[in-house]
């Protein structure tokens, strides 16, 4: 019985888990620090109120509990991998492993350089941050039917740091409720603005000409302020500071403008890029570490042009199904083949039942069209997730049923 050990329950994580279920003579353990797999792309709907938290968060013990062939979860931090003695070192015990997949995931970069801003901003690689996030939305909607006549307060800004796509979409989801509840909310939330910045040239840099221009023409038609070539300079309770002298008073903000991997502690030195990600061999392994893989955020993954790819749940699926591949062929000594990462397509939610989407540099589609699309895309996700998460909830609790 081959020992797999899975450090970190993200889309990657659990991507690595169904797909090495299947494989017999395999005992596969998944170990988080937190008790639920976090639905991130989901953020900007449960930020903005549309979604509740059922619908962020999946139970990882139950899940695990769903599959037919041995799946273990352990709640519990990881505080070493010791590669020397291929070891997993928890917080009271250690694990023996034949391959660890790593899938630890990346967090917000609240850059040191710009004053104040982890003190007095929101991230949403978190699900405490995101939560945090809604209730000062939540807070300011309210603020606004309880005094609606209130003029002193005037304006009210939201600040969005960062115009990559988790800005962009929660941006426009908020400003899609403020905009379309304001009959039952009051006219006063026409006094909310919502501003969007970065410091590049462009929103969503990177992307398309197509999904950049459809995006930015759909979040002016929703009244947002986007501000680019615009640097942070400092943030503090009130007020955000530009480099150019500007500033803009705010009640609440989230930034959204980089990611770094957390500390993590293995027993020797590895590679690494600026971001803390690893920097991986051909075949996702840690170099040096025949057994050791690593997929999602937590690794720089480049494309055949060696384009470095975004840090999205795309990728890390692709990532993870690979290295699940990748072992099955080595159980089986087959030669492995190199992992070739592409993006078939992106969506971009863009408030409400609209989206803007493109695939395979030739389907463009945008509007109500494109968020079905989307939506379909994410409800066969959520839709595997919670019918094993059904199965594995029965199985735990028929004993106390009989």
């Amino acid at each position: 019985m081959k020992k797999i050990i899975v450090i970190g329950g993200g889309y990657g994580g659990l991507r690595a888990v169904e797909r090495l279920a299947g494989i017999d003579g395999l005992h596969i353990t998944l170990v988080d620090r937190h008790p639920y797999h976090y639905l991130q792309t989901e953020a900007y709907g449960y930020i903005a109120g549309r979604f509740d938290l059922h619908d962020v968060a999946i139970d990882l013990k139950n899940w695990c509990f769903g599959f037919k062939n041995g799946v273990e979860f352990i709640h519990d931090e990881v505080t070493l991998v010791d590669f020397e003695n291929r070891t997993v070192h928890l917080s009271d015990k250690k694990l023996s492993y034949d391959y660890v997949i790593m899938a630890i995931g990346a967090e917000t970069n609240f850059f040191s350089f710009i004053k104040g801003l982890r003190e007095y901003s929101h991230g949403v690689k978190k699900l405490q941050r995101a939560f945090d996030f809604r209730s000062s939305f939540e807070k300011l909607l309210y603020t606004k039917v309880e005094h609606p006549l209130d003029e002193a307060k005037g304006e009210l800004n939201i600040a969005v740091g960062g115009a990559g796509l988790s800005g962009v979409e929660i941006a426009a989801e908020m400003a899609d409720v403020i905009k379309k509840h304001t009959k039952s909310i009051g006219e006063s939330t026409r006094d909310i603005r919502i501003h969007l910045i970065d410091a590049a040239a462009t929103i969503l840099p990177g992307m398309s000409d197509y999904i950049v221009t459809r995006t930015q023409e759909r979040l002016e038609e929703l009244g947002i302020i986007i501000r680019t070539n615009a640097f942070i300079e400092s943030v503090d309770k009130t007020t955000i500071r530009f480099k150019d002298g500007q500033s803009l008073e705010y009640f609440f903000m989230i930034f959204t403008g980089g990611i770094k991997v957390p500390s993590f502690a293995l027993s020797k030195e590895v590679e690494k890029n600026g971001l803390n990600q690893f920097l991986v061999d051909a075949f996702m392994r840690i170099p040096g570490e025949t057994n050791v893989f690593a997929v999602g955020d937590c690794v720089e993954i480049r494309d055949a042009k060696g384009n470095i790819l975004p840090p999205t749940a795309q990728t890390a699926e692709r990532s993870a199904e690979y290295v699940a591949n990748a072992i099955k062929e080595e159980l089986q000594h087959r030669e492995l083949k190199p992992f070739h990462a592409s993006i078939d397509g992106v969506f971009v939610a863009l408030g409400g039942e609209y989206a803007v989407g493109e695939m395979f540099n030739i389907i463009k589609v945008k509007g109500y069209s494109a968020y079905l699309l989307k939506k379909l895309i994410t409800y066969t996700y959520y839709l595997g997730l919670k019918l094993r998460l059904n199965t594995g909830f029965k199985k735990r609790t028929k004993p106390f049923e009989d």
